[in-house]
């Protein structure tokens, strides 16, 4: 059996293929870098990135000290400060994993259910559920 096969289809396929080969050897094997080749420079430096980082985080710091300051209540730290936002990522965390849990078990109970309804037992309830499992 002879194919039919359409010359200007496999022209193109060929010459889209074949720049396409170029430009990744191109890519590969041309020296330096595309920041060098179109003489970019970052506006600042990342040591002044990082200054203005810290430099932000003390003002911050300062602002809440000055409101907290005007209540009466006690100046934070640095220190401080981590340990809040670490007790706040763990009361996140232990809230996203008991959503999770009960959604799991919720998933569970609508398998189970569709398991007892296709045999004609009567359907489970959550709490029937969370017993069984020991929650």
């Amino acid at each position: 059996m002879i194919l039919a096969v359409d010359t200007f289809a496999v022209i193109m396929t060929v010459m889209v293929g074949g720049m396409l080969v170029f430009l990744i050897l191109l890519g590969l094997f041309y020296p330096g870098n595309g920041a060098r080749q179109l003489d970019w420079k970052p506006t600042r430096s990342a040591e002044l990135e990082v200054q203005n980082e810290i430099d932000d985080l003390d003002q911050m710091l300062e602002a809440a000290n000055a409101r907290r300051r005007l209540r009466g209540a006690d100046e934070l730290t640095e220190g401080s400060l981590y340990a809040q936002v670490q007790e706040h990522q763990r009361d996140s965390i232990k809230r996203r994993d008991e959503y999770t849990a009960d959604l799991e078990v919720a998933q569970m109970l609508d398998r189970v259910n569709e398991r007892r309804r296709a045999k004609g037992q009567p359907e489970q309830t959550l709490e029937d559920l969370r017993a069984e499992l020991g929650l």
